[in-house]
């Protein structure tokens, strides 16, 4: 009986390793690695059922200790610490996929099945090739994540240096004629997919298209610093899934001038390590250098085996990885498998405890196992759930059925409220409800559409704060809500003191950002509070010299207040920015009123200085609200407000 849970075991164990690298389904808005988690997630709770089922029929419980197991469970232990300690919404911590606690527990538990799993003629015969057929496999679909094929491009590398050779039942090693030429295939089919990868990647980045978008390493270092400010950050850190509100506090005047300066915030630090230090503090970083020493220490010992030769290989190109590329569920997966395979190699002793006598230890570990396995299970299924109805919901979107997009963004939420981008687009899918009816019946405005009107709003508004109390260090969270109470100002009383307030909350989460700036200048221009408008069109300039949009602003705040030669001199420096082909179009609307702007000047102030900035694309505008009004404004309830709880 034992020896048919253990193939079992071994067949969901190497299938889970198997498929995890090309795995995905188009039924969640992100394909790859939302699929890879949850497929990872049900995976290992399907394992340890299995597991349970088999101390059920044997009464039995056996395990061994290996070298790093502590180390592994003391890393794991601080981000389980960290996550209650520090990160604002837990529950989006958790499910983090590139360094959340359901990512990281999983793993944790993957490795120690693939290190215990010993003694089988399955495992010695058909495991050590099971990851390399995948690899083959994910080379030739390209469906591929170009560290997983570098991976196994270094595997393949290793493996085709080695001695083709196994062991035969005598114990005496035989040469295989097909194993040089299985090695010697794989690899290169892996150079050549890593190769397009990457080649991909450079020409596109080259050729203006993007590529990846990675923060600087200058401010991931800086954020990393700035938890040490606080003894609570410094121990704990930030807490998973909270490095965007930590980095929006160490941008600086140097990042506004970059090409990356339009990008808010980032979720991911630029080094996985750095992430570890500023999402778990120092005591994070501390248990995950002594894994990586246990790791070297282990190694080192068996360094005559070649075997483990490489594997030690494997693991340095991971800490590569690590050091300069950001944390992901593939590099993690690889790190966790690649630790089970040491182990795997390495002798230990097995110790079994019969609990045919211990009766109550039995009935309670069996029923804490299967009552954990499927809480978790139902817990996970409801998340996935969530993720399908949203997905539904952006089909929705795209088969322009306003029906489908709201019952399933209100479905999602129902399953899973702790998503923020589930609350913050189900808060514009009710804002456009609104506006389309307001637009709609703007001059036959009935009793029914104003209760219809103001439900939708309330609703929105709702979502929106919904989104800031989930997480208010966030500076995007906040702005998600002043963008809804600017979109009402000409429909609900008092929208425009929300509208203010919740920009003025973004400013503060995000300091050196010159486009929270002008939205908030934008409010008071179009409430004819031309003052508070220029000191904020004043400050964005100041941000970010070389925008064309705060310029153009800062221009019309000027005239406005009747300031003309600063008005023409802040429109000429706006022309000075425009390229009068890539940007024809606005560049004619700067010019002919840069002629009007002209006109009310003195004559002795016609010549006026031209301020000598760098060429940016834009698109000019005013950030005014919508003009559509209702006539009375809708009362919207004191709840409404950014301030009310």
């Amino acid at each position: 009986m034992e020896k048919i849970f253990q193939k079992i075991n071994f067949f969901l164990l190497n299938g889970l390793i198997f498929l995890f690298p090309f795995f995905f389904l188009n039924t969640t808005q992100e394909y790859f690695v939302t699929n890879k988690l949850y497929f990872l997630g049900f995976g290992v709770l399907l394992l340890i059922f299995i597991s349970t089922i088999q101390i059920v029929f044997t009464k039995k419980i056996s395990w061994e200790k290996n070298s790093f197991d502590n180390s592994i469970l003391l890393f794991l232990t601080t981000v389980i610490l960290s996550t209650l300690f520090s990160s604002i919404n837990k529950v989006q911590a958790l499910l983090n996929p590139s360094f959340g606690l359901v990512a990281m527990i999983s793993l944790v538990i993957l490795y120690f099945y693939l290190s215990h799993q010993k003694g089988s003629s399955l495992s010695d015969k058909v495991g050590p090739y099971i990851t390399k057929v995948s690899s083959l496999i994910l080379s030739l679909t390209t469906i591929v994540f170009y560290i997983l094929l570098g991976f196994f491009v270094v595997w393949g590398i290793v493996s085709f240096l080695r001695p083709h050779v196994i062991p035969s039942k005598e114990g005496i090693q035989t040469k295989i004629s097909w194993i040089p030429l299985f090695r010697g295939m794989t690899l290169i089919i892996n150079f050549l997919a890593l190769f397009l990868i990457v080649y991909s990647l450079f020409a596109r980045r080259s050729l203006g298209e993007g590529g990846f978008l990675l923060p600087p390493f200058r401010l991931s270092w800086f954020a990393a610093l700035e938890i040490l400010k606080n003894p609570q950050t410094a121990i704990f850190g930030i807490g998973p899934d909270n490095f965007s509100a930590i980095f929006t506090r160490v941008k600086d005047f140097a990042y506004n001038q970059s090409a990356l300066w339009q990008v808010h915030s980032f979720n991911l630090s630029r080094s996985a390590i750095l992430q570890i230090l500023t999402e778990t503090g120092i005591f994070g970083l501390l248990t995950f250098g002594l894994l990586v020493f246990s790791v070297f220490k282990q190694t080192i010992k068996q360094w005559s085996n070649e075997t483990m030769k490489q594997f030690i290989y494997l693991f340095v190109y991971l800490l590569i990885c690590l050091f300069f590329l950001p944390p992901s569920l593939i590099v993690w997966f690889l790190f966790f498998v690649t630790l089970g395979l040491i182990n795997y190699h390495v002798q230990v002793t097995v110790s079994t405890i019969d609990l045919s006598d211990l009766l109550p230890i039995y009935l309670g570990i069996v029923v804490i196992s299967l009552g954990l396995v499927g809480s978790s299970g139902y817990l996970l299924g409801r998340s996935y759930a969530s993720e399908y109805f949203f997905k539904k919901s952006i089909n929705g979107v795209v088969a322009n059925n306003a029906k489908v997009v709201y019952d399933s963004q209100r479905q999602a939420i129902i399953l899973n409220p702790f998503i923020e981008r589930f609350r913050s687009n189900f808060a514009q899918t009710n804002l456009l409800i609104a506006n389309n009816l307001v637009q709609k019946n703007t001059k036959k405005i009935t009793e029914q559409d104003r209760q219809i009107i103001t439900q939708a709003i309330q609703s929105s508004i709702a979502e929106a704060k919904a989104v800031v109390s989930l997480n208010p260090q966030k500076a995007g969270n906040w702005q998600g809500l002043a963008q809804i109470y600017s979109n009402i100002i000409n429909v609900a009383k008092g929208a425009d003191v929300w509208t203010i307030s919740a920009y003025q909350r973004a400013i503060l989460a995000d300091p050196q950002n010159p486009v929270y700036r002008v939205g908030l200048g934008g409010v008071y221009y179009s409430l004819n509070k031309y003052d508070d408008a220029l000191r904020f069109f004043e400050q964005a300039v100041a941000l970010k010299p070389n925008w064309p949009n705060a310029n153009y602003n800062y221009a019309w705040a000027h005239f406005q207040k009747k300031n003309y030669p600063l008005a023409v001199n802040a429109l000429q420096a706006t022309l000075k920015l425009l390229d009068s082909k890539a940007n024809k179009a606005d560049y004619e609307k700067v010019e002919k009123e840069l002629e009007n702007f002209k006109k009310m000047l003195p004559k002795e102030e016609d010549q006026v200085n031209q301020l000598e900035i760098d060429n940016q694309p834009s698109s000019l505008n005013l950030p005014t609200p919508p003009t559509t009004q209702i006539d009375p404004r809708l009362e919207l309830p004191k709840e409404a407000s950014p301030e009310a709880k």
